[in-house]
């Protein structure tokens, strides 16, 4: 039976990425108590936010240049906490991907300088090979040449 290697490192980013959503969620919960980071991190992307989806359900529904009302303050902190804590997931998600993304890249380069070793040495040993295959011609041919000068032994 063949062992394969342990899959250490996707194990280890499957356990980051399920550490993200607690990680997130505790985030999110100092976003909604921390007055500073609720005004300038929260607030402008919730209400942008809310800015683009109504505008497009507007247009979507043929209500052209109505004004759009910004969310209360509450609201928008609770949307912005959101949009942070899945910002979060997202950039962990993507981090995982890339570093396995380059950890297979390593491998597959790691192969192919191995390959590329492998096919290195084999041409040398048959470059070698053909080097001694031409001695043992050429000493062959001598052997046939001398054995042809010999007088040929006569029947009495």
């Amino acid at each position: 039976m063949v062992v394969g290697a342990f899959p250490i490192a996707k194990l280890l980013y499957l356990g980051v990425r399920q550490m993200s959503k607690p990680v997130a969620n505790r985030i999110k919960a100092g976003a909604r108590r921390s007055e500073f980071f609720k005004t300038y991190i929260c607030l402008p992307p919730a209400q942008i936010y809310h800015w683009v989806e109504m505008r497009t359900k507007m247009r979507i529904m043929g209500f052209r240049g109505s004004t759009i009302k910004p969310l209360n303050e509450e609201a928008a902190a609770e949307l912005g906490a959101e949009l942070l804590g899945e910002a979060i997931i997202f950039v962990i998600g993507t981090g995982c991907m890339v570093l396995e993304y380059s950890r297979q890249a390593a491998n597959s380069r790691r192969k192919e300088e191995e390959q590329s070793e492998t096919i290195t040495s084999l041409q040398t040993q048959l470059g070698e090979l053909t080097l001694t295959t031409e001695i043992l011609d050429a000493q062959l041919r001598e052997i046939n040449r001398l054995l042809l000068s010999y007088p040929v032994p006569t029947k009495k």
